[in-house]
């Protein structure tokens, strides 16, 4: 089953990529996602059906208008294939299990918001809020169908934590977490949570680690000084997403050369 379950969750995410272009767009302006229809910003003409398939339909299109020829980002393209391989990553790690939806949908947030934080340095309340209710409810059907309730309740105690840990940084540095971050964090607790504490420890410090390489890379680089500010949320999205895949391994390797 696994081959079939990972095909089905790569075209998926190549479906959802193609929203989440819109998404990103639209919604650090604080626009509708699903009014008006998508169009060409440079004619206003309304992209027909058969010109928005997934990645297919930028390449046919030679990335440009059919109208006007207006030049179309790779971008889009990019973030659809991205989704794609995320999913289909994400599927090959959980299998056709009761969680599989909660991860994917982990992991259709964190693309949206990784590159909406690169953009405009923030993580927009109107997608991390209703995160909590949509991921704790798919959690919670995780933990039906697998009788796993301990799952549920460690989910909501890692969150919790993750999100005391962020606030509790961002207080004791002002300026240097911004508050999107926090809030964020106690999404990334529950899912991390509920696989297990090795996957929300290893979560929670690859954050950190991903985020210091890229402030050092950047600084290395000339495009950034020790009071630049650096978007965090994708070096957080990435940790956790990392823990979901090989956390408990990590953990166990840790614990084993302790020992």
């Amino acid at each position: 089953m696994l081959a079939p379950t990972v095909a089905a969750s790569a075209l998926l995410g190549l479906l959802v990529g193609s929203f989440l272009n819109v998404v990103v767009h639209r919604v650090p302006a604080g626009l509708s996602v699903v009014h008006p229809p998508s169009a060409c910003p440079g004619c206003d003409a309304r992209i027909a059906a058969y010109d928005n398939v997934p990645v297919l339909s930028w390449l046919v299109l030679r990335g440009r208008c059919r109208r006007c020829r207006t030049g179309i980002s790779v971008r889009y393209p990019l973030v659809e294939l991205g989704t794609a391989c995320l999913f289909a990553v994400v599927a090959w790690r959980l299998g056709a299990s009761w969680e599989l939806p909660a991860y994917l949908w982990l992991a259709g947030v964190a693309v949206p918001l990784a590159l909406i934080d690169l953009d405009v340095r923030r993580l927009p309340d109107a997608i991390v809020l209703p995160a909590y209710p949509v991921s704790a409810a798919l959690l919670a059907l995780a933990s039906e169908g697998t009788g796993e309730w301990g799952a549920l309740l460690r989910a909501g105690a890692g969150g919790l934590l993750l999100f005391a840990l962020y606030l509790l940084l961002a207080v004791a540095q002002p300026g240097g977490m911004g508050f999107g971050d926090v809030k964020l964090a106690g999404v990334l607790g529950l899912h991390l949570g509920w696989l297990g504490w090795g996957t929300l420890v290893v979560g929670g410090f690859l954050g950190f680690l991903l985020g210091g390489a890229v402030g050092l890379a950047l600084m290395a680089a000339g495009r950034a000084g020790r009071r630049s500010a650096i978007p965090f949320g994708p070096s957080m999205l990435a940790g956790a997403l990392l823990a979901v895949l090989c956390g408990e391994a990590l953990a166990g390797l840790y614990v084993d050369l302790l020992l």
